[in-house]
């Protein structure tokens, strides 16, 4: 049975696939305390301490995990955080009332408090000069994506792996695109920091829930059809679309 490759070896991948890193970046993450971002920032912390070879090979950069805490959501896992501590990880924390924000006659929602997270980590990478944001989605957040965009838009639009604002100097960059859901999840049983998860009372995720629900019956929760699915969108045929 062929060994799945390492981990780093997934996300080495896709930097090296789509030049998610490159000398001199100074890259924010978006730190949730949750499996997906644990991973992609423990894989940031080994990777800055990786020796440069030669110039060709000098991929050297600065990071640091930026918190988003909502008014209503729980504090930062000290679990995590003391990770964090042992990783070397510059890391800080943002308190946002998202709760005042919301309109007269709007409903409060996970789309929204994401969004407003959203724009905190960039309000802050261009106040304090990053290029780059790091966001912990994974492949299977991508398929579910690609799923509800189809399904509900009519168009064929997922998450890209890097995403140039036109407006500002800073990049959205996902280095989880290779890495299954199942994997992080192995992986954050293994490492020790499973188990944590968004509790605030204002979850409504029931459009994504039934886009997980609809790819695992899709692909019969086999791992390598997910893979295939994500194939797909690297293997367009135009001759064969309308």
């Amino acid at each position: 049975m062929k060994t799945p490759p390492k981990l780093s070896s997934l996300i080495d991948k896709a930097v090296f696939d789509y030049n998610l890193i490159e000398k001199g970046d100074r890259i924010l993450v978006g730190a949730s305390g949750g499996k997906d971002s644990t991973a992609l920032i423990k894989y940031l912390s080994d990777r800055v301490r990786r020796p440069v070879r030669d110039d060709a090979s000098d991929t050297s950069f600065e990071y640091k995990a930026l918190f988003i805490k909502s008014d209503f959501a729980p504090d930062f896992p000290e679990g995590i955080a003391d990770l964090f501590h042992q990783w070397n990880v510059p890391f800080e924390k943002l308190n946002v009332n998202v709760l005042e924000r919301v309109k007269p006659g709007q409903k409060m929602s996970c789309w929204w408090c994401s969004t407003q997270r959203r724009t905190e980590l960039l309000n802050y990478a261009i106040k304090n000069g990053y290029n780059k944001i790091a966001l912990g989605h994974h492949m299977d957040d991508l398929l579910e994506t690609l799923l509800m965009n189809m399904l509900n838009k009519g168009e064929f639009a997922s998450m890209p792996p890097k995403l140039k604002y036109e407006k500002y100097p800073v990049s959205i960059i996902r280095p989880l695109i290779y890495v299954s859901e199942e994997r992080l999840i192995e992986t954050a049983k293994n490492e020790g920091y499973a188990g944590f998860t968004c509790t605030c009372n204002y979850q409504d995720n029931s459009e994504r829930k039934e886009a997980r629900r609809k790819l695992e019956e899709l692909t019969s929760s086999s791992q390598t059809k997910k893979e295939r699915l994500f194939a797909s969108m690297r293997n367009i045929q135009p001759l064969y679309l309308v």
